[in-house]
């Protein structure tokens, strides 16, 4: 499969994932409001993805942020379903992205050189 498809799956996953995270965790412990999905990675043969998701909050909420979001990954799945004609529906993991955490720290450090 060529690397530009597997690339726009990637993409096509990750805006119906984080379309339907506030559907879906709607009423929930978590709020939707919270969690951002930052990229999604299939498999080459498309039978499973990885679903990186950052969560805006303290390390307990994050913890069960990816709990809750593992817990409805059959929900997701099912959007998925109906909403992309694919052969297979991959099997989600949800994990959680520091990327953006990390970013946050370098600019407050370059934040604080500069005014230093």
């Amino acid at each position: 499969m060529s690397v530009d498809r597997l690339e726009r799956i990637d993409s096509l996953l990750r805006r119906v994932v984080a379309e339907s995270v506030f559907s879906v965790m709607q009423g929930d412990s978590v709020p939707p409001g919270s969690i951002t999905v930052t990229s999604v990675k299939c498999g080459k043969d498309l039978r499973d993805a990885t679903v990186n998701v950052s969560v805006f909050g303290d390390e307990a909420l994050k913890r069960a942020a990816i709990v809750h979001l593992s817990r409805n990954a059959r929900r997701f799945q099912q959007i998925i379903n109906r909403e992309v004609k694919m052969k297979f529906t991959p099997r989600l993991v949800f994990k959680l992205d520091r990327s953006l955490e990390e970013g946050d720290k370098v600019l407050a450090i370059l934040d604080r050189l500069e005014g230093g």
